[in-house]
């Protein structure tokens, strides 16, 4: 039987890879055996698995950058407690012990020839992270890709080690539907050949990248890189040729997709996955003309105020990557920052809004190019009236009206 209690103390912090990097047979362990270590802190990425549940805080104490995955229930009943830190400094967070990283739980690939594991999957923060560690405990899969991470490992690098066989914990992935492809239709055009993109994750996303097929010489630098990127690859709409740093390479920090990603990236050169110090970075951002920055949002204000945590008083986002690669597109010659969201809920409310109902993630001082299925609004440069008039061209229409009136109020249009 797995016996965690000779390596893992009482009051340790723990972490493990998130998503698809999930090592779920330690993460199991780990929380069957969890009276071992009474009080040990777990810091969570996205929980796809669902294997964290309520009654692991008994004797665990958690938290989460994020409410993705399952975390939410856990932060909606007081369980998890929330880090609200861009992507950027997650590798300083680490180092410093702001997020204390006794243990880590890593899942790896089979070694090469080389003798060497591959992270497979995610490196982000997982590097920091192994570099910090007392101990660091494997789940060798072989369904996970040997992919080019910024570290490998070898089997000296172990306290610990078990073998599996496991598909990667994923989401359920809904393909893009008439909404995604109209906004996609919008955002399509703000990309010129030989652009880097960044993008976030979900049917949107691989929406617009659906609509680029026409393209020459696309780049990708990305925090998570999702199905979409595939085909565009196969194609040569995505070469990263005309990159100044990293040419002929697809760089991320996680791969979020299905097995059809898994498989092309698996010993592919021409794609590789670095640490968030390295894929967030301004001075590495700074670097990349042409940048498009490409993210969504829960909802927006009609000055360009973007809030990506909170939705009806649930913490369902993150502070995340997005803010480090707006303002990278913003500051990018011949980039742009877009922010792409349906104007609505149904018919239920508008997302687009005169006052957020959550934090602010991106200050309108930031504000780029917003698209809804409805066109673009390009903030950049413009004054609050202005800004507010092109948001509201945006909006649903069932919802404008009211939309103009709150602006009123609220003195955004005064002299209109």
């Amino acid at each position: 039987m797995l016996d965690l209690s000779k390596l893992i103390r009482p009051g340790d912090g723990v972490l493990w890879g998130q998503a698809t990097a999930e090592p779920q047979t330690l993460v199991e362990a780990f929380l069957a055996q969890r009276g071992a270590y009474s009080g040990a802190s777990v810091f969570l990425g996205i929980n796809y698995s669902g294997a964290v549940r309520a009654e692991h805080a008994d004797r665990l104490r958690f938290t989460a950058y994020c409410g993705a995955g399952h975390n939410r229930r856990l932060i909606d009943a007081g369980l998890a407690d929330v880090e609200p830190h861009p992507y950027s400094r997650f590798g300083d967070l680490i180092r410093t012990g702001r997020i204390r990283t006794d243990v880590v739980l890593v899942q790896v690939s089979p070694p090469d020839e080389r003798g060497e594991h591959s992270l497979g999957l995610s490196a982000e923060y997982l590097v920091p992270a192994l570099q910090q560690a007392r101990v660091i405990i494997a789940e060798i899969n072989d369904q996970v890709p040997w992919t080019h991470t910024e570290r490998t490992l070898r089997s000296g690098d172990f306290s610990l080690s078990i073998q599996s066989s496991r598909a990667p914990a994923t989401a359920a992935a809904a393909g893009p539907g008439d909404l995604e492809r109209r906004i996609a239709a919008h955002a399509a055009p703000l990309i010129p050949d030989g652009a880097t993109l960044e993008f976030g994750l979900g049917a949107l996303p691989d929406a617009i990248l659906a609509a680029l097929s026409d393209r020459r010489d696309l780049g990708v630098h990305s925090g998570s890189l999702g199905d979409g990127i595939v085909d565009l690859m196969r194609s040569g709409v995505i070469t990263n040729a005309r990159k100044p740093i990293d040419p002929g390479k697809t760089i991320g920090g996680i791969l979020l997709g299905s097995r059809k990603l898994f498989d092309f990236a698996h010993r592919n050169a021409a794609l590789e996955l670095r640490s968030a110090d390295y894929t967030h970075a301004a001075g590495v951002l700074g670097r990349l003309p042409n940048f498009v920055a490409i993210n969504s949002a829960v909802e927006v204000d009609l000055t360009g105020q973007v809030n990506a945590e909170l939705a009806n008083g649930a913490y369902v986002g993150a502070v995340g990557g997005a803010l480090d690669f707006i303002r990278a597109a913003n500051a990018s010659p011949g980039g742009v920052s877009l922010v792409c969201l349906p104007s609505s809920v149904g018919t239920k409310a508008s997302r687009i809004v005169a006052r957020l109902s959550g934090p602010v993630a991106t200050p309108r001082s930031e504000a780029g190019v917003f698209v809804t299925e409805h066109g673009r609004a390009d903030l950049r440069g413009q004054p609050l009236r202005m800004r507010v008039a092109r948001m509201l061209d945006i909006a649903h229409p069932m919802f404008r009206e009211s939309l103009e009136r709150e602006a009123h109020g609220l003195g955004l249009l005064r002299g209109c």
